[in-house]
């Protein structure tokens, strides 16, 4: 039971009109509202980041039949749309924000589209919604020197601990992209798991600082969500995603050697 792979969904924005950035990875609330109900239907047991990554760390069984709804950024509808539908259902999720577009006093105004204040945030801790850790600025930070590096994984972890409370336990990588360096990083800042892409159901053997989601987006169909949240057909539907993944890695490897090398000349 405890090797029972996992379907982590990876939410961004819910809108209904969205802006071109954030289009093909929003959804509408009508879409996300009969995708909740789907989850219902088929008995499925949303939880929480930490509460999967507690269990496989101490060897615990998960809960029947479990599924993790989880949001990236911090978008404005995530309030407005979908927190009621996780209300009416009484759904678990998790939110993991990029604390330098939520609007207030440390917003960077780089945010995509319109994105949650603070007290937006509150609410939905206050409603049982997980709040993690998606950096400061959302950078990609695998290309980042040691030093950015750890201002985007503290700052972040900082602010969230201000703003909220409670210290952060869980972390999504921007863009899913993370190194070795990257996660020992996230490690040692004090998160105790945290989450890429990967486009795969998660599994206790990927270790907590490399658990797989699923990218939910606003061309996925009915038909197609159901195979998502069942863990049928995924390699099938997410194909073309992981061939780009794979070489825009090889990429960005390339550039990340390239830059220590002229830093190691300076």
């Amino acid at each position: 039971m405890t090797d029972t792979p996992v379907p982590i969904l990876m939410y961004h924005s819910v809108a209904t009109d969205p802006n071109e950035a954030t289009r093909e990875l929003s959804v509408t609330p009508d879409a996300f509202a009969e995708q909740m109900a789907a989850i219902g239907e088929l008995g499925l047991t949303p939880v929480t980041t930490a509460t999967v990554a507690a269990r496989w760390r101490h060897g615990r069984p998960l809960p029947e039949r479990p599924v993790l709804i989880t949001f990236d950024d911090g978008y404005e509808g995530v309030h407005r749309h979908a927190l009621p539908v996780l209300a009416k259902h009484g759904f678990a999720a998790t939110l993991f924000v990029s604390t330098g577009w939520i609007r207030g006093p440390h917003d960077t105004g780089d945010g995509l589209d319109t994105m949650l204040d603070w007290d937006q945030v509150r609410d939905l801790a206050a409603a049982g919604v997980e709040i993690g850790g998606h950096s400061h600025t959302h950078p990609q930070l695998d290309q980042l020197d040691d030093a950015g590096l750890r201002h985007e994984l503290i700052h972040c972890k900082e602010i969230v601990t201000d703003e909220l409370g409670t210290v952060p336990a869980s972390f999504a990588y921007p863009y899913g992209y993370s190194s070795r360096g990257v996660r020992q990083a996230v490690r040692e800042t004090g998160y105790a798991q945290a989450l890429a892409v990967g486009n795969g159901l998660a599994r206790r053997r990927q270790g907590p600082y490399a658990l797989h989601r699923v990218t939910v987006r606003r061309a996925t169909g009915a038909e197609e969500f159901a195979r998502l949240v069942q863990g049928r057909a995924i390699a099938r539907t997410f194909a073309k995603d992981r061939a780009l993944t794979k070489g825009y890695a090889l990429v960005r490897r390339a550039r990340q050697v390239r830059r220590k090398a002229i830093r190691s000349r300076v």
